[in-house]
């Protein structure tokens, strides 16, 4: 789509270079676009079966083994679910399903961690804080920490980001056993 819509483009200045008039220009290119998109529309048959996802993925990927393993991930996560493709050390191409939600960074401060064995921050039934914001400020979550500790819950933040006294005052207060908390 990229290499098409550029040479579209370099063609389309060369006219105008040449004394075109840009709007006849844009006007047919809108006209072919339209014409192209409703023969797309006309010729093309939608891909439903587990066998004809796993065709198409193949011949995308050039890899009978990975169009396989596109329409089984296809299969366990449905019309709705994502589906990311890694790059991967190993010599093995593998399916992996998670479950639920999945982060791209994990626990901000190693303090957090629960189980030093395997580096992991484990919490059970803990409340979860969810922001879009960042904390730089832990006035910002007092009301909610103190809850916390009368109750003698944990937990979890999910925000963009804790910064500024917030995340060092967590952390201390996670080190002197105020309450157990992971900010991801």
């Amino acid at each position: 789509a990229t290499v098409l819509t550029q040479a579209i483009v370099r063609e389309g200045m060369k006219n105008v270079t040449a004394g075109a008039n840009p709007v006849g220009i844009r006007r047919g290119i809108e006209k072919a676009t339209k014409a192209a998109v409703d023969e797309l529309h006309k010729i093309s048959h939608k891909v439903e079966s587990k066998d004809q996802i796993a065709n198409v993925a193949a011949v995308s990927s050039a890899s009978k083994e990975v169009g396989a393993l596109i329409a089984d991930a296809m299969e366990k996560v449905g019309h709705d679910g994502v589906i990311t493709i890694e790059d991967s050390r190993g010599i093995n191409t593998e399916l992996s399903v998670v479950e639920g939600m999945q982060f791209d960074r994990g626990y901000l401060s190693q303090y957090m961690v629960t189980d030093n064995d395997k580096m992991e921050a484990d919490l059970d039934n803990p409340y979860i804080l969810i922001t879009d914001k960042k904390i730089p400020n832990i006035q910002d979550i007092l009301p909610l920490l103190q809850e916390i500790v009368q109750q003698g819950k944990s937990l979890l933040i999910i925000a963009d980001d804790v910064t500024g006294e917030a995340l060092p005052t967590l952390v201390l207060n996670k080190i002197r056993g105020t309450f157990n908390v992971v900010a991801v």
